[in-house]
């Protein structure tokens, strides 16, 4: 009987050290399995955005080196590919933070990726989880050293945002506008909201077409007229390749004190056969149809897609202010009104009246 129960406890010793083995060495075990499948640069005024895709989470370490600036990110459990070869080619020469970028196997188990920098830059990297097609994320984002703000450098920016930095268009004279009536006192100012952006494409059409580029013409060209006009200024959340977040694109029209927000987007649907226009106003209420139910869908996960940090998750309610007061909804009903009435006009509408969706500005 001893001799059993001493055979028992010696298996179930090794049972236990077995178990004890296998979970010390899993997370390299994965590590190990992690390959890069995609990377991806997307530089603009304001900021430049690095994404690494993988097939697994990554295991990443970030430091700074200097003379000249560098970043260096290592990637743990990662074997250099073809993939991580390219990403030096992915450096455009007009980028205002990487001056160029190598990548080599540091040692058996480490990828490092080496970022040489045209000025010094504040690095916010984080994580996204798998979403609409993309896999596993690293995300890097260099800011600019002079952020004042280091949980969230892209809202701090804002302060910037008078002087037209997402724009690059705006004349210092013409910052932002002044206080009084619209349209009497001060010019009418309408912030236009191109959709989309960086690594957020929107919708993709059948050759490819991408609606970020779409309603970024759209929306330049209106400005354009708008801007003809003498009693209205028309600004822009983007006026580039960016992805910026919802909540930071309507704390721009906020800081330019905007009588109106227009957010452009050339949406795709469930089916190839429905052609047309339609006008949307915010809803605390939910969707008034099931297309308004699939937009507010589509488009409250493009944060998820874009990728934010969760380090901003604290301005949230900065943003919202008077955005779905039902004041402002009531007017933002009647303007809609108007527009789809001149749309009618000119193209062919979903609906005969000014649909609701609960979009999460």
């Amino acid at each position: 009987m001893s001799g059993n129960n001493s055979g028992l406890s010696r298996r179930r010793l090794l049972q236990g050290a077995g178990a004890m083995w296998l979970m010390s060495v899993s997370p390299v075990g994965l590590a190990a399995a992690a390959r890069v499948v995609a990377v991806r640069v997307w530089p603009a005024s304001t900021y430049t955005r690095v994404t690494v895709e993988s097939n697994h989470v990554l295991k990443y370490r970030q430091f700074a080196l200097s003379n000249p600036e560098r970043v260096v990110v290592d990637l743990e459990g990662v074997n250099l590919n073809s993939v991580l070869k390219g990403m030096g080619g992915q450096i455009r020469a007009d980028d205002p933070f990487i001056k160029s970028a190598r990548v080599g196997q540091f040692d058996p188990q480490t990828v490092r990726m080496v970022f040489e920098l045209k000025q010094n830059v504040k690095p916010q990297l984080f994580a996204l989880a798998p979403v609409a097609g993309f896999k596993e994320r690293l995300v890097m984002d260099l800011y600019p050293a002079n952020a004042t703000d280091v949980q969230d450098p892209l809202l701090a920016l804002l302060e910037d945002y008078n002087k037209g930095d997402l724009e690059r268009q705006v004349p210092p004279a013409q910052s932002g506008p002044q206080p009084g009536k619209a349209g009497r006192d001060r010019p009418i100012v309408i912030m236009l909201d191109p959709g989309h952006g960086g690594e957020d494409s929107g919708a993709v059409g059948k050759y490819r077409t991408r609606e970020k580029d779409v309603v970024l013409q759209i929306a330049r060209r209106l400005r354009a007229l708008i801007d003809k006009e003498g009693n209205m200024k028309a600004y822009m959340t983007r006026n580039e390749d960016v992805f910026i977040p919802l909540k930071v694109r309507v704390a721009k029209a906020q800081k330019q004190r905007a009588d109106l927000f227009v957010s452009i987007h050339a949406d795709a649907f469930t089916s190839r056969q429905p052609s047309g226009s339609s006008v949307f106003a915010l809803s605390t209420k939910g969707a008034t149809s099931t297309a308004a139910k699939y937009l507010a869908q589509t488009q409250n996960a493009s944060d998820l897609i874009g990728g934010v940090s969760k380090s901003g998750d604290r301005y949230v309610d900065h943003t919202m202010f008077d955005m779905v007061q039902s004041l402002t909804i009531a007017d933002s009903l009647k303007f809609g009104k108007a527009v789809l009435e001149k749309m009618g006009n000119i193209n062919n509408l979903h609906k005969n009246r000014v649909e609701q969706a609960a979009l999460r500005y």
